[in-house]
C-alpha cells in the first residue's frame, strides 16, 4: 500500500512538473539576505534540501472536491516534503462561499476542513464575510490558523495582526495580509455598520489609495523590523482595471520589500513580474479558482531566488479522482459532502438548454471558461431576472451579475443546481422607484464595461443600450456607494415595456435585499424607497417556483440562445 500510494505522489507530481514549467517565473531575493544556508539546522532536518515552498489557495469558494480538491492539494504538500522541502500553506480568501456545502453550514464545514488540510495562514476575503459579521468571527476563532491583515479594521484599530513571520528551513519569512477595499460593496455593506447606518469596519478605502498603500507599506516595514528575511504579500486584490486604485499593480507599484505578492479576488491565473516603487522586480502570482490551481513560491537554498507559478488541472475529472488519491483528506471531504447529497441531488425540474455565465465559445489563455455574467448578457442572467419580476409582480427586475454564480448543464436540475446559482441566500423585495432611479441603477451597473463588474444588472421588463465609447461618470463616496452621475450617461434607449424610460414615472421594481436595501454593490440610490413587500422569498426559491409553477416545470427554447434574447445591447 506504500509503495502504492508513493507511485500515485510521483505520478501526480509529473504532471505538476510540467505545469510548473510552464507557468513559473522567477526573481532575485530583494532583501540582500537570501542566498545563505542555515549551518546550524537540526540533525532531524538533515534529509531536507533546504528549499521552501510556499503554496496558496484563492478563491476556493467551497470547490473541495473540483480541480485539485483538498485531496490533491493535501497530496501535493505531502510529495513536496517527501522530497525535501520545507512548506507552509497559506489561502488568500473567498473560501468559505459558493457551494451548497458552504450555504447549508454558513462556512463552518469548510473552516473543518482546512484545519485538516493544515493550513498555517489565511486572510478574509470579501465574500468571507456573505453570512454577516457575527459568524465571520465565529468561523475565525473556530479556525486553527491565524487571519491576517493590515487594512481590516474597526473604527480605526486593526481587527488582525498586519503581518505574521513564519521560521522555517532557517529563513524568516514575514507574511502581510491585504484584503480588497471594495469588500464594503462586493459584500453586504450593512454588515460593516452600526444600528444607526455609520460604516464601523473599513479597509483603508480613501479615492486615491495612499491609505491602503500606506498600510501595507508599515506593515512591511515593520515585518522587515522584526527579522524577516523575505516578504510575501497575501493579496485578495486581484488584477481587474476598474479595481483601481486598489488592485495589485497600483499596490505594488507604490509600496517597497516585498518579494513576491500572492494575489486572489479576480480568479485569474496570471504570471507576472513587475517594478515597485524603487523599480525593484516582485512577482505577481495568481491561482484562479475553485481549487483549478495551486499556486507557489519556492526560495532556493541555493541563491537565495524566488520562483513561483502555478499547478493547473483544468479537467472536467477532478485530480483525486483521476490518480485515485485516498488520503483523509479525501474521506473527509466525502464525509462532509455526503451528509448533504441526498437533500442536494433531489430534481426540482428540468431545462431543455444549456444555461450559462459563461461564453459558450470563447475561453480564457489557460482553456478555463470565460465568465461574461459580470459584463454582458446571458440566458441564465435573464432566466434570474425574469423569476424575480414574475414572483413579485413587479414592472421591472434587476439581477445583479456578481449574484449569479454557476451554469446549469441541460437536463435535470436538482437542488444542489439552484442552490449553486444563487448561493448567498439572498431575499426578494419590491420596491418603489422613479425612472431615474432606474436610470442611475442601470449607468452604475455598466459604469466598468469591458471590464467586469458584480453589479453589472441583468434585466427583465426592460432593455437599454450601453455606449462603451462615453466613459463612465458615475461618482462614489470613499466607502465605493453611488455619488451621482457627472457628466454624459453612457446608458441609452431604456424601453420599459415597449416605451422610452420615463425619468418622472414610478415603477415597481424586483430584486433582493442585498440591493435594494443594504446597498450591494454600491446601489445607494434606492434608500428611502417605498418598501412594498419586504423580504418576502428567498432568491433560490423564487428560481425554482417560477421554473416549476410558471414555466411548466421545464425551461425552454424561449432560453435557447447562451447570450440572451437581447435586452442588453453593448455598442462599441
Amino acid at each position: 500500500m506504500k509503495g502504492f500510494k508513493k507511485l500515485l505522489s510521483i505520478v501526480l507530481m509529473l504532471t505538476l512538473i510540467i505545469a510548473m514549467t510552464a507557468c513559473g517565473t522567477t526573481a532575485t531575493n530583494n532583501s540582500g539576505n537570501g542566498g545563505n544556508k542555515n549551518e546550524t539546522e537540526n540533525t532531524d532536518n538533515a534529509e531536507k534540501n533546504g528549499d521552501i515552498v510556499i503554496l496558496f489557495t484563492s478563491d476556493i469558494h467551497c470547490g473541495i472536491d473540483q480541480g485539485f480538491g483538498f485531496a490533491g492539494l493535501y497530496s501535493i504538500r505531502e510529495t513536496l516534503e517527501e522530497e525535501g522541502n520545507y512548506t507552509l500553506l497559506v489561502d488568500n480568501g473567498d473560501s468559505v462561499q459558493g457551494e451548497p456545502i458552504g450555504t447549508m453550514t454558513t462556512g463552518e464545514a469548510i473552516i473543518d476542513l482546512m484545519n485538516k488540510v493544515g493550513y498555517d495562514i489565511a486572510i478574509p476575503g470579501n465574500h468571507d464575510f456573505d453570512y454577516g459579521m457575527d459568524r465571520f468571527f465565529e468561523n475565525v476563532e473556530k479556525a486553527d490558523f491565524p487571519y491576517i491583515s493590515c487594512n481590516f479594521n474597526k473604527e480605526g484599530e486593526l481587527v488582525f495582526d498586519p503581518y505574521i513571520i513564519k521560521e522555517i528551513g532557517g529563513k524568516k519569512i514575514g507574511f502581510v495580509g491585504i484584503t480588497t477595499p471594495q469588500t464594503l460593496t462586493s459584500s453586504t455593506p450593512k454588515y460593516f455598520q452600526d444600528e444607526n447606518g455609520n460604516f464601523i469596519y473599513g479597509f483603508m478605502q480613501d479615492p486615491t489609495g495612499e491609505k491602503l498603500y500606506s498600510a501595507v507599506q508599515s506593515a512591511v516595514d515593520a515585518a522587515r523590523a522584526a527579522g524577516a528575511e523575505y516578504v510575501v504579500a497575501m493579496g485578495h486584490v486581484g488584477n481587474i482595471e476598474s479595481a483601481h486604485p486598489y488592485n495589485y499593480v497600483d499596490i505594488v507599484s507604490n509600496t517597497t520589500g516585498i518579494d513576491v505578492f500572492l494575489d486572489g479576488h479576480s480568479h485569474d491565473t496570471d504570471q507576472v513580474t513587475m517594478k515597485n516603487k524603487n523599480g525593484e522586480d516582485v512577482i505577481r502570482s495568481a491561482c484562479g479558482t475553485k481549487m483549478q490551481g495551486i499556486g507557489y513560491a519556492r526560495i532556493s537554498a541555493e541563491d537565495g531566488s524566488i520562483s513561483a507559478g502555478l499547478y493547473s488541472w483544468n479537467n472536467k475529472v477532478s485530480a483525486y479522482e483521476l490518480f485515485g488519491i485516498k488520503n483523509d483528506i479525501r474521506t473527509a471531504v466525502n464525509e462532509a459532502i455526503t451528509a448533504f447529497e441526498e437533500k442536494l441531488n433531489e430534481v426540482v425540474a428540468k431545462t431543455a438548454v444549456e444555461l450559462t455565465i459563461n461564453d459558450p465559445e470563447a475561453v480564457r489563455s489557460d482553456g478555463s471558461p470565460l465568465r461574461i455574467i459580470r459584463c454582458a448578457e446571458t440566458n441564465l442572467g435573464d432566466l434570474c431576472a425574469d423569476a424575480y419580476r414574475d414572483q413579485l409582480g413587479a414592472d421591472i427586475a434587476f439581477a445583479n451579475g456578481g449574484g449569479v454564480r454557476e451554469s446549469i448543464a441541460a437536463g435535470d436540475i436538482t437542488l444542489g443546481n439552484i442552490l449553486k446559482v444563487h448561493p448567498f441566500g439572498n431575499m426578494l423585495c419590491l420596491i418603489e422607484v422613479t425612472g431615474q432611479q432606474v436610470l442611475d441603477a442601470l449607468e452604475w451597473g455598466a459604469r466598468s464595461i469591458p471590464e467586469e463588474c458584480g453589479g453589472f444588472l441583468h434585466v427583465s421588463g426592460l432593455t437599454y443600450e450601453i455606449h462603451v465609447n462615453v466613459p463612465s461618470s458615475c461618482t462614489s463616496d470613499e466607502n465605493g456607494m453611488f455619488t451621482g452621475v457627472a457628466g454624459e450617461y453612457r446608458v441609452k434607449n431604456v424601453m420599459i415595456g415597449g416605451e422610452p424610460l420615463d425619468v418622472n414615472k414610478t415603477y415597481k421594481l424586483a430584486s433582493h435585499n442585498y440591493m435594494l436595501k443594504n446597498g450591494g454593490d454600491g446601489f445607494s440610490m434606492f434608500a428611502g424607497c417605498n418598501l412594498l413587500l419586504d423580504e418576502v422569498m428567498i432568491d433560490n426559491q423564487a428560481l425554482i417556483n417560477y421554473i416549476v409553477n410558471t414555466l411548466g416545470g421545464v425551461v425552454g427554447e424561449e432560453y435557447a440562445d447562451p447570450y440572451g434574447d437581447g435586452r442588453i445591447t453593448i455598442i462599441e
